[in-house]
């Protein structure tokens, strides 16, 4: 989806009901977004429309606005769960249950729709999932957050034709990774999609995935025409990313913490500015050191340095839209790669980090593999 700073454009004979979505959104008011969804579909907009082409771009919208700085935290919070209503509201209209679809669901196929493990963005999967049902599947949609454990048992007990899973933050990958071969293993074919995966899918084949769509409406195409290819053989994560075997990613992801800790203690020594920071700062500071380091061992799984630098300049986005000079980024950076000498790729991925700040490239509205909070920031 493009990144625009305006409403997003209505569709044909809407008479202006978009609009007014988007401001109860903002507003807060869970019952004039579901008056203007069901005022549509009683006036005949169809559903996919609604919410392909209204939902899903406004709240990519709501994302830009955080990281403009335009909308609190709270603010977004608040606009998501209003959309998850809303969503609930169109799949509960007359117009959507009595739908011919909607009465012959099932005659597709089964699917089962799921986030991955840590992913808490369960709007595209909550999307996904209502496009199929409304395309005639019938939906097992398990939610964000899903562990592969109950996953697995999920697909024992159902066997769906197929199992669709979303990620929107890259730093889930290596969960998706695990996730998709545990599926695979039991014959069931995979379909990715999500912002975690890149704007191409790049990921999605890395890790073996058996299809990727962009969006939920190419994903029903997808699968509308016809089975994906059978999954390869019983395969370990080695397999299919053989650069794991400098043990790069395991060393780090296990000493995480501690790199933080030894960031954050040493920090004020190259960062004076720090002597005066709030408890609060001091909390959103180690949260960005946190991310950096999810960000650094991703990067180092998937093995793309693209990935990485791509998040260091998103942050330095979001920090100047704060008032905060990006290059303040930069000790934190140069004190991870002191404790990384020993590890080749992590330490090349750092000093592209470093270049990346000192000298930015053009301004872009999005990252692949980001969205517009990481879990836990509260700026």
């Amino acid at each position: 989806m493009t990144a625009t700073a305006r409403t997003p454009a209505a569709p044909p004979g809407s008479d202006g009901w978009a609009d007014g979505l988007w401001d109860a959104v903002i507003a807060g008011d869970e019952y004039a977004a579901a008056d203007a969804v069901t005022t549509a579909l009683d006036r005949g907009t169809d559903a996919e429309t609604i919410l392909l082409e209204i939902i899903a771009p406004l709240q990519a919208r709501v994302g830009r606005e955080w990281a403009a700085n335009r909308l609190t935290v709270a603010q977004e919070h608040t606009a998501t769960a209003i959309n998850e209503r809303t969503i609930a509201a169109l799949a509960h209209h007359p117009a959507v249950r009595e739908s011919p679809a909607r009465r012959g669901e099932g005659s597709r196929g089964r699917v089962a729709v799921a986030c991955i493990d840590g992913e808490w963005h369960a709007l595209p999967a909550r999307i996904l999932a209502e496009v199929l049902r409304l395309r005639g599947w019938r939906v097992d949609y398990l939610g964000a957050q899903v562990p592969t454990a109950h996953l697995i048992a999920h697909v024992h007990r159902t066997n769906p034709a197929v199992v669709a899973l979303s990620s929107s933050i890259a730093t889930r990958l290596p969960s998706a990774h695990a996730a998709i071969t545990a599926c695979q293993a039991t014959g069931t074919p995979v379909l990715v999609g999500g912002a975690a995966y890149g704007p191409d899918g790049r990921y999605a084949a890395l890790l073996g995935a058996d299809g990727w769509a962009a969006d939920a409406r190419s994903a029903a195409d997808r699968l509308a025409e016809g089975p994906l290819r059978k999954p390869p053989p019983v395969h370990q994560v080695i397999d299919d990313l053989p650069h794991l075997a400098d043990q790069e990613y395991t060393q780090i992801s296990r000493t995480a913490r501690g790199l933080v800790r030894h960031v954050m203690t040493e920090l004020p020594k190259r960062f004076p500015a720090m002597a005066d920071y709030t408890d609060q700062q001091l909390r959103h500071t180690a949260e960005d050191i946190a991310h950096i380091v999810d960000f650094l061992g991703t990067a180092l799984y998937v093995d793309d340095p693209d990935l990485f630098t791509g998040f260091i300049g998103w942050t330095a986005g979001i920090l100047s839209a704060r008032g905060v000079p990006a290059r303040s980024l930069l000790p934190g950076l140069e004190l991870l790669a002191e404790q990384l000498v020993d590890y080749p790729r992590a330490a090349d991925l750092l000093s592209r980090a470093c270049d990346t700040l000192q000298h930015p490239p053009p301004t872009t509205d999005a990252v692949p593999g980001k969205v517009s909070r990481p879990e836990g920031r509260n700026a």
